[in-house]
């Protein structure tokens, strides 16, 4: 159950279209709240928290970890995006760049708590991801985590029978996770389903 700083999470800056493909418990975004809410809660329990986030956009999950005394880092495309999450977090280090070519020089030596990243990593490619996370996972300190909130199935089937359901509404050219398939890399995932299409995958270091 969320508390009340979860349900704070989305209660400004909610895209219209996320929204109504989460209350009418549509995919792509069915499960979206609960998805935000619990990354927050994880998050939560250590004080203090470095974060770093992949792909933030305008800073809807990261503002209210800033709000809340996490030391917030982020890397996004988007230099629009970089400047409106700006203005919400002042003192956030948040950077410029791709990262499906890796994390930019001004992160390459920092260690965090945790990283997260929240409907965005879905456009890299399967061999990608894992070799992305692998170098993710190298910049969490001793027992930290990744954690990741987006569409996501435990097994291939489940994902082919939501791309049936979903019909012309599937996106093609977004690449979504398939839980059974990340464990032959990454032994020690876990997964928090949150509604038929999404959850929380965690992967401690």
């Amino acid at each position: 159950m969320l508390d009340n700083r979860g349900f704070d999470i989305w209660a400004d800056g909610y895209d219209a279209e996320v929204g109504i493909s989460d209350e009418e418990n549509s995919y792509p975004f069915a499960g979206y709240k609960d998805v935000l809410g619990g990354i927050f809660q994880e998050v939560m329990t250590k004080g203090n928290a470095r974060v770093l986030d992949i792909g933030f956009g305008t800073g809807t999950l990261t503002t209210r970890l800033y709000e809340n005394g996490c030391d917030v880092y982020g890397q996004d495309f988007s230099q629009r995006m970089i400047e409106l999450a700006q203005e919400k977090m002042p003192d956030a280090h948040l950077y410029q760049g791709d990262f499906s070519k890796g994390l930019v020089p001004e992160l390459s030596d920092c260690r965090f708590d945790f990283i997260i990243g929240t409907y965005s990593l879905h456009h890299l490619s399967d061999d990608q991801k894992t070799v992305f996370f692998k170098a993710l996972l190298n910049h969490l300190k001793e027992g930290g985590k990744l954690l990741i909130g987006d569409v996501a199935f435990e097994t291939r089937a489940e994902l082919e029978k939501c791309r049936t359901d979903a019909g012309d509404d599937w996106d093609d050219d977004e690449i979504y996770f398939v839980i059974d398939e990340i464990r032959k890399a990454f032994p020690q995932t876990e997964f928090e389903q949150k509604s038929y299409c999404s959850g929380i995958i965690k992967i401690s270091r």
